[in-house]
């Protein structure tokens, strides 16, 4: 059987630590499945999610703590499907960069049990005027009583507030 476990890893970003990573994964019996991994300010970080042989994921397990170079954190994961008929949604958002964009979108989400799956924020230069843009994309998965028309009034009306643009929709993510 199976066991399935969700790496949090984090480091000083330096070339070939994917590489230590998935060897180690790999050495062991793991199978690499699924990932996000990005450089933030000097840092490397993310999440995997590897698989493993029962038998083999002590030894996994010992073998990833002791990692040099990276701190990897292990959560067995816990298979459920709590998303069943919810909802999969992309909300995008662009506009100048301010302090609590991701709290009053997420607050909003929250308030009406809708679930966030991705979240990818960046910061660019803003070519004309200056200072910065926000930007957020997102996949979110609205449970089946929501009303799809009223989160999006209530998100446009929190996006005239912030004076940025968003956008909600089902398509392809």
């Amino acid at each position: 059987m199976d066991r399935s476990l969700v790496l949090t890893v984090i480091g000083l970003d330096r070339p070939g630590l994917v590489e230590l990573l998935s060897r180690t994964v790999t050495r062991l019996g793991g199978n690499w499945e699924a990932g996000h991994l990005a450089r933030l300010e000097g840092r490397f970080a993310g999440v995997v999610l590897v698989r493993v042989a029962q038998e083999r994921s002590a030894e996994l397990l010992d073998a990833l703590t002791q990692l040099e170079d990276l701190r990897v954190f292990v959560e067995h994961s816990v298979a459920q499907d709590t998303l069943a008929g919810y909802r999969e949604l992309r909300l995008e958002l662009v506009g100048n960069d301010q302090p609590g964009i991701v709290h009053d979108i997420s607050r909003v989400l929250a308030e009406r049990e809708v679930n966030v799956g991705e979240l990818h924020t960046w910061v660019t230069d803003a070519p004309m005027a200056g200072g910065q843009l926000f930007h957020l994309d997102a996949v979110v998965h609205c449970p089946p009583a929501l009303d799809i028309d009223a989160l999006q009034d209530v998100l446009e009306q929190l996006a005239a507030d912030l004076m940025v643009d968003l956008s909600l929709d089902a398509g392809e993510p």
